[in-house]
Parts: structure tokens; sequence; C-alpha cells
């Protein structure tokens, strides 16, 4: 009787100890499924262990996670063309437009988001985006929100770094960030030193009329300065959003040697349109069209396509000081940031 008792009260600590084990890694795996980040702002955040999908609510930051992990992106800001669609990754390209916080997108609709069930926001932290507003908006949904510093092409890179330690692609990241950072050193190797009284004077022409342009001083023109051009509408910035309306006789006045254009039908008119024929570049046929399949190589919005255009721009700008094939390094760009292949004929349409 006294082996019996034995046995039972041995099987009774047993018993105990396996509850208490058990007890233990239920509570150690509760204490893992979140886990205490800082954000590119400086914000501590408490996000899932595992981010497996994320709603990024600005184009920036939502060309940013497509470039590093597609396979997380919930949906997009903008409504895009076949022919964009077609020149990205199929999976990405038939996701739902979700809007976005700001820019050109239609405004978020709370429901959408929720049905995706994303783990996190990733927002831009931009002078007009109000981080306290755009946080207590996904708060209401349970959210947390990332924020991500893309104000000018070198953030590019610490971008790409921080999301590959977030999501676990640091490879990836690595690759990314060092192309960026490579094709930066290379333009301002080749351009930087040209004297300010020698620049390209460009001016920017972004609407259907070509009288709204940009400040020199505008980030919305930071590539053709990285580049080394001559930005020839001179002031400061009014709003974030641009587009200052100029007149055809101040451009008349500025001369510029190159037009750079955002609307292709503009292009397309200007040089059969009399009250244009006195400004230089028109003159000299030198309407550029911006590329923007799948997304614009400059502006509006910005993203990391930035980096292959300022090779293009400084090209353009002086090709005896930056020689390279054009061809050749938009293929190799989209196969590593866009992840698609592009034959002759898809160049052909990328560079209009």
């Amino acid at each position: 009787m006294m082996r019996t008792l034995l046995a039972a009260r041995a099987a009774l600590i047993l018993l105990a100890v396996l509850l208490a084990t058990a007890m233990s890694v239920g509570n150690l795996a509760a204490e893992t499924k979140t886990r205490e980040i800082t954000d590119m702002i400086g914000r501590k955040v408490v996000v899932p262990a595992e981010i497996r999908k994320i709603y990024s609510s600005t184009p920036p930051t939502t060309y940013v996670l497509y470039a590093i992990a597609p396979d997380t992106v919930a949906g997009l800001n903008l409504n895009m063309t076949a022919e964009q669609r077609r020149l990205m990754r199929p999976e990405t390209a038939n996701l739902p437009v979700l809007g976005g916080t700001i820019g050109m997108g239609r405004q978020v609709n709370p429901e959408e988001i929720l049905a995706l069930k994303p783990d996190i926001v990733i927002a831009w932290a931009n002078s007009s985006n109000d981080v306290g507003r755009v946080e207590a908006r996904f708060a209401k949904l349970g959210l947390p929100v990332v924020f991500l510093n893309v104000d000018k092409l070198e953030d590019y890179p610490a971008a790409f770094k921080y999301l590959g330690e977030l999501l676990g692609r640091q490879e990836r990241a690595n690759e990314l960030a060092s192309y960026i950072s490579g094709a930066m050193s290379r333009v301002a190797a080749a351009v930087g030193s040209v004297p300010q009284d020698q620049r390209i004077k460009v001016y920017y022409a972004e609407s259907p009329d070509g009288l709204a342009t940009e400040c020199d001083t505008s980030f919305h023109v930071e590539p053709v300065i990285l580049a080394a051009g001559n930005i020839v509408h001179r002031c400061q910035q009014t709003t974030h959003m641009g587009m200052e309306r100029v007149s055809l006789e101040q451009i008349v006045g500025y001369q510029p040697a190159l037009i750079l254009s955002q609307d292709r039908a503009f292009a397309a008119s200007v040089a059969d349109n009399p009250n244009w024929r006195n400004v230089k570049a028109v003159k000299d046929g030198r309407i550029v069209v911006v590329p923007n399949k799948p997304f614009n190589w400059l502006d509006r919005p910005p993203s990391f396509m930035r980096a292959l255009g300022i090779q293009w721009l400084a090209n353009m700008f002086y090709p005896e000081r930056y020689p390279f094939d054009l061809r050749s390094e938009t293929k190799a760009f989209y196969k590593l940031f866009i992840g698609v292949e592009l034959s002759e004929a898809d160049v052909d349409a990328v560079l209009n």
C-alpha cells in the first residue's frame, strides 16, 4: 500500500511539473506574440511578432514596401492604367485600390482596410502628414502605425534597411539600398562639379496647359537638382503640393533650354502652339515626357524610381559626363526593384 501511495504522489508531482511547464510555455508564447519597436521618427510602437500583411497609407511608402516585400502589400493607393499594371508583379497589380491619407488617391475607407486584416499600417512621415492625426485615425481601427522617412532620395537606403530588419528581409533590403547609394554617388561624381552658371536651364511643366511648375527649392524637383539641372522658376514653395502657377511671359523670360513635361498631351501639342514659339526649348524641339510606367521616374508620386530618374536626367543633360546604356539600365532596374523582365517592346513603352 505504501508503494501505491508513493507512486500516486510521484504521479501528482509529475503532473504539477508538467502543468507548470505548460503554463510557462504558454505565457512565453503570449509574451512573444508582440514586440516593441522604434519607428523612423523615434516613436515606440507595439507590433505583432510576425508581420504578414501591411496597409501602406501613401504611394511613396507603398512603393518601398512593394520593392522589398510585395507579398505583404494589402492594397494600392492610386488608380492605375492597364499599361501600368501590366508592368508590375501580377499578384500586386491586381490588388484593390484602398486610397490613402495624402496625395492623389481617394480617401481611406476604414471598413475596406479592416476587411483585409492588416497587421500594421506604414505611413509617410513628411511635413504635410500630421503624425498625431494619422496615428489617431488608425488607432480607432486597432492598427499600430509605423512611420517611414522617405522625404529625399538619400533617405531610401535607410528606409529599405529599416523595413528589412522589421520584416526579416535584410538581404533584399541591402541589395536595394546599395543600388540607390551607388546611383547617387555615380551621378554626383559625374555632374556635381558642373558650375551653376553652366547648368542646363530646365522648366518643369506639370499641368495640361504647361503653366504649373515647381520652385527650385521644392522637393518635387529634387531629381533635376541631383542631376545638375538648373530649375528656372526661383521661389519659395508655398504649399507641400506645389504646382505653382506661372505665366507664359515668365517662361519666355526664363528661356529654358529643356522642358520636362509630366503631361503627354501638353508635350505633344506645345510645338504647334504659336503662343509657345518664343520659348527656346520649344524652338529647339527639346520637350521631354517623364516616364511613368508603372511608377513615375521623378515625382507625383516620388519614389525609389528617382534612383533611375537621376541617371536618365544626368545622361540627357550631360551625355559626355554621364554616358550609360539607358535601355540596359532600365531593364536591370525594373528586374531588381519592380520584379519584372522587360522585353524590348516594353522598354519602348516605358521610355515613351
